[in-house]
C-alpha cells in the first residue's frame, strides 16, 4: 500500500463521524479494559509482623528454663495469631540461644537492634544475661519486657525501658526468711551462684535477716553453668546451718542437696523461683521431699483461674508437661498482647505508653499494676514444698 493510499485511509470517516485512527484507538482501549477485568485482582499488601526478640538458654545446664519460657509465650502468641493477630498483624517471637552466658546474650541483643524490625525485647532468662543486655536496649530506646529474673538491678534505679512482670528476689527471700524464722530456725546459710543472680538473691536474704537483727550464718558459691559443688558442700558441713537458702539453677542446687544429705547434713532447704521447679523435682526424685521453693505465679495445675486452665489446655495440646516457668512465659505473653491491643503495636514509644496505661488491670484473677513511675506489675509470691513423689504442694 502506497503512502498516498495510507493517507487516504486515515482520512476516511466512519458513518458515526470518527476518523479511522480514532476508531482504532477506541477499539484498543475497549480490548485493554476487557482484558484487565478478566485478570485476578492484585493481593493487598500483608500487614507487617510485630517482632519480639528473645535471648534465652536453649543449650547448656540451664536450657530447660529457656525452653520452658519460650514454650509458654509462643503458645499464647500462636493462639492470638490464629484468631487474626493484632489488627491483622501476626506476632513473631524471634528466639536466639545464649547458653545462659552474658556475652552471648549481649551479642544476640546487638543483633536484634541492628536488624531494626524488633518492637521490644521479651522474656529474657537470667540476671547476668539481662544485665549484659539492658545497657544496649536502653541506648536503643527498646522496651525490655518480662525477663525471667527478680534481680533488683532491673528495678532500681528506675529505667523507663524495663518492665517487670514477676515479683522481685527481695519479695521472695523476705517470704522465705519469714517462714524459716517462724519455724524457729536461726542459723540460716546461703548457697548461691557466683554472679549477678547469686548476689541479687544473697542481698535479698541479708536484707530480710537484717530486718530481724540476724546475719547469714555461712555462705558458699558455685560457678554459673557448673555443678561442681564440692567446696560449697564442705563449707556447709563445717558450718552446720539449720536452713540453707539456695540461689542457683536446678542442676547445681540438686547436686548440692544430694551431696549434703548424703554426708549427713540435717537442714531445711529453700530455693527461689528461678531454680526451675519441674527440673529440680526431676533431678532430686524422692530425696527432694520437704525442699521449699518460692513461686511468683500461681500453680500451673490450679483450677482456680480460667486463664491457667486455658494454659493447661494449650500445654496438653502440645503434649508438654505443666511447669511454673512455661506458665510465667504464658502470663508475660498475655500482658504483652493486652498492651499491643491497646495500640502498643504502632511504635516502641506507643508500646511503652500502652504498658504504662495498664493501671490496676485484672487479667482473669492475676492483677497487673503498671504506671509511668511503676514498671513492676506484680508482687505475687507463695511458698511451695516438694513431696516424695516430686509433686509440688502449696
Amino acid at each position: 500500500m502506497g503512502n498516498q493510499e495510507l493517507g487516504d485511509r486515515r482520512a476516511f470517516c466512519t458513518p458515526n463521524g470518527f476518523s479511522f485512527d480514532a476508531l482504532m484507538r477506541r477499539l484498543i482501549l475497549a480490548a485493554t479494559a476487557t482484558c484487565a477485568l478478566s485478570l485476578p485482582l492484585t493481593a493487598q499488601p500483608q500487614a507487617p509482623d510485630i517482632v519480639l526478640g528473645q535471648s534465652v538458654a536453649l543449650s547448656g545446664p540451664a536450657a530447660e528454663l529457656g525452653r520452658e519460657m519460650q514454650l509458654g509465650a509462643q503458645m499464647y502468641f500462636d493462639s492470638v495469631n490464629a484468631a487474626g493477630g493484632i489488627r491483622g498483624r501476626k506476632i513473631v517471637l524471634k528466639t536466639l540461644d545464649d547458653g545462659y552466658e552474658p556475652a552471648r546474650a549481649e551479642a544476640n541483643t546487638r543483633k536484634f537492634i541492628d536488624e531494626g524490625d524488633v518492637l521490644a525485647l521479651f522474656g529474657y532468662v537470667g540476671t547476668p544475661t539481662s544485665a549484659a543486655s539492658i545497657p544496649l536496649a536502653t541506648l536503643a530506646k527498646l522496651p525490655f519486657f518480662g525477663a525471667f529474673t527478680g534481680a533488683e538491678l532491673l528495678r532500681n534505679p528506675f529505667n523507663r525501658y524495663i518492665f517487670n512482670v514477676r515479683a522481685s528476689y527481695f519479695d521472695e527471700t523476705e517470704l522465705i526468711v519469714k517462714q524459716l524464722t517462724a519455724e524457729g530456725l536461726t542459723r540460716i546459710a546461703v548457697f548461691h551462684q557466683n554472679d549477678a543472680y547469686g548476689q541479687a538473691g544473697l542481698a535479698g536474704v541479708e536484707r530480710a535477716l537484717t530486718a530481724r537483727k540476724m546475719t547469714v550464718t555461712a555462705k558458699a558459691t558455685v560457678e554459673r553453668n557448673s555443678n561442681d559443688v564440692r567446696d560449697a558442700v564442705e563449707r556447709m558441713l563445717a558450718a552446720k546451718p539449720e536452713a540453707i537458702i539456695m540461689v542457683s539453677t536446678y542442676g547445681s542446687c540438686a547436686e548440692f542437696i544430694k551431696q549434703t544429705k548424703a554426708k549427713g547434713l540435717l537442714a531445711r532447704y529453700a530455693n527461689v523461683s528461678f531454680v526451675g521447679t519441674k527440673a529440680l523435682a526431676k533431678a532430686l526424685g524422692p530425696i527432694g521431699t520437704g525442699v521449699m521453693i518460692s513461686q511468683v505465679v500461681p500453680s500451673p495445675a490450679s483450677e482456680k483461674f480460667p486463664w491457667v486452665m486455658e494454659y493447661q489446655r494449650m500445654i496438653k495440646a502440645k503434649g508438654a508437661e505443666l511447669s511454673y516457668t512455661s506458665l510465667e512465659g504464658f502470663i508475660a505473653a498475655r500482658i504483652m498482647v493486652e498492651a499491643l491491643k491497646r495500640g502498643g503495636d504502632a511504635s516502641r514509644e506507643a508500646l511503652i505508653r500502652s504498658i504504662e496505661s495498664m493501671r490496676d488491670v485484672n487479667l482473669g484473677g492475676f492483677p497487673v499494676f503498671f504506671g509511668p513511675e511503676n514498671h513492676s506489675a506484680s508482687k505475687f509470691v507463695e511458698l511451695t514444698v516438694l513431696d516424695r513423689n516430686g509433686q509440688v504442694r502449696y
